[in-house]
């Protein structure tokens, strides 16, 4: 199972000081996070695309290409790529670039993204987003797989005879997870193709999630991929620890009342209550995140959303310090046990290129 974070790219004022943080200092303090992720053994880094403010990652390839540099274990991903306002040929060409410079620690997560301006902003229609997700991602599914494609479409110039550049690594696309809250459609998705589907919960109730995964789980075993118990699950999560879950409530208060994604909304009470959020000591943050696969069953990915709202750095730091120390390690344990064989581990490149061979054998 891998563990590790993801980040929205919000650049949100500091509550208790007022102060805002440039530009420039919140993509450079996304970076000091990811470094940060591979130095106390977490797996994953994933950045969201935003083209609005408050967000700045409006170019996930070009900061993660900086970070591959500067990592050597780490798998760099999205939180989200938008299938449905990028160009499907531009996706398969930035990603396969990415993949050799990272040495094929890449992996993408597809989604339509919440925020609706965006569509005209890049030429496309709303009203079209479920469309634009299944048509923009079979064509990018051909693009990784088929050396010459020749396509037509609704919403893209035809092609023929196109080939795009660079070719995936070692022939082996980037492993992709669909990304939806919401919408069955993408679930489904996931599901025909044999990809993997990731709940970013950090919303939603736990019945709400559960009846997506089920959902997925169900229709991966219809396309014949294998039984729903070996189907490839991601799940989102929230957290915030002070050794004493008082101190933690305390601190954090302030920002999660002022977030961006869910302040002025429900009190944090209410919200820890009802979605995945954690707001306590190392020890309840593992509890509740083991109590995920009550509703989720054995899953292969977990991020957590650990720097938004205006956190200083500092503090963010200090909390991959304790999930790295206190949390994951015994996560990884407990979520090993009783963990049927036949449940797979999340992809990797190697994995995959281990497939490859042998069924081309």
């Amino acid at each position: 199972m891998q563990f590790g974070i993801f980040s929205i790219g919000d650049v949100t004022p500091d509550p208790t000081t007022g102060r805002t943080p440039t530009e420039r200092e919140r993509i450079k303090a996304m970076v000091a996070i990811a470094l940060k992720a591979e130095e106390v053994g977490l797996d994953v880094f994933a950045t969201g695309e935003h083209h609005n403010p408050p967000f700045v990652p409006s170019s996930p390839t070009t900061m993660l290409g900086y970070i591959a540099a500067r990592t050597e274990k780490l798998i760099l991903s999205t939180s989200t790529t938008l299938i449905t306002t990028n160009d499907p040929v531009k996706i398969a060409e930035d990603f396969a670039m990415l993949q050799h410079l990272a040495d094929g620690r890449v992996d993408v997560m597809m989604g339509r993204g919440n925020t609706g301006p965006v569509y005209p902003w890049f030429g496309k229609d709303i009203r079209e987003g479920i469309n634009l997700a299944i048509e923009n991602y079979a064509l990018l599914h051909r693009l990784w797989r088929e050396d010459v494609v020749n396509w037509e479409g609704k919403f893209r110039t035809p092609l023929q005879g196109f080939t795009s550049t660079p070719r995936p690594l070692d022939d082996v696309p980037p492993f992709v997870w669909h990304g939806s809250i919401r919408s069955p459609e993408i679930a489904e998705q996931a599901a025909y193709y044999g990809d993997g589907f990731f709940h970013n919960n950090i919303f939603w109730p736990a019945d709400h999630t559960k009846r997506m995964i089920e959902l997925y789980r169900a229709r991966y075993a219809h396309y014949g991929h294998g039984t729903p118990e070996q189907a490839i699950v991601g799940l989102g999560g929230q957290v915030f620890m002070r050794k004493n879950s008082q101190d933690a409530v305390r601190e954090f208060r302030p920002y999660f009342d002022v977030a961006p994604v869910y302040g002025n909304g429900p009190s944090l009470e209410e919200f820890t209550r009802q979605t995945p959020l954690t707001v306590g000591s190392p020890q309840q943050v593992i509890e509740k995140t083991l109590s995920f696969r009550d509703y989720a069953g054995d899953y292969q990915r977990q991020l957590f959303l650990m720097d938004h709202a205006g956190l200083p750095l500092k503090t963010v730091l200090e909390q991959l310090d304790l999930l790295g120390e206190e949390v994951v390690p015994v996560l990884r344990k407990e979520f090993a046990k009783d963990r049927p064989a036949d449940v797979p581990d999340a992809p990797t490149h190697s994995s995959l290129l281990a497939g490859r061979e042998v069924t081309t054998v």
